[in-house]
């Protein structure tokens, strides 16, 4: 019996990786890699420009207790929540706001055309400004100002 406790007892401290968790998928270096107009801006009015050129080619860094990086994508103190969204609710529910106003725009088929695939995307929710929908666990895409800009992981 002693040496069962005792083999127990040794095996439990031979894997003390097991009991720790991997960091989150979504933390580390990312890359604004490109932008393109996002589908719900207004079709006869081109969206600044501006801050487009100011974003490409930037980076930031989504750590444990802040976002770094160019404005309005840093973050002082995120409170981060991982979830599941269909199709309608990515950009804050513009999807669904289209949906509304023309029966024809169809929610999956719009995010398809941004690169999303299925009927579940996985999102951060910041509690700040942003919310990052993920393509996959390397490819991440936001919403500002009439622009979906799409950020790589480094």
């Amino acid at each position: 019996m002693k040496l069962i406790v005792t083999l127990c007892i040794v095996a439990s401290l031979g894997v003390p990786g097991t009991a720790m968790a991997a960091d989150p998928f979504y933390l580390g270096n990312w890359t604004v890699t490109t932008a393109v107009v996002a589908p719900w801006a207004d079709p006869h009015r081109k969206p600044d420009g501006s801050e487009q050129a100011r974003l490409m080619g930037k980076a930031l860094a989504i750590k444990v207790k802040e976002i770094s990086g160019p404005r309005p994508l840093a973050c002082a103190k995120p409170q981060y929540k991982v979830t599941d969204y269909g199709p309608d609710m990515i950009f804050q529910g513009a999807f669904d706001e289209m949906q509304r106003a023309n029966k024809k725009a169809d929610p999956k088929a719009l995010a398809a055309s941004l690169g999303f695939v299925g009927g579940k995307i996985k999102t951060l929710e910041t509690g700040c400004e942003i919310e990052f929908h993920f393509v996959d666990d390397a490819t991440a895409e936001i919403g500002l100002n009439d622009y979906v800009y799409t950020l790589k992981k480094q």
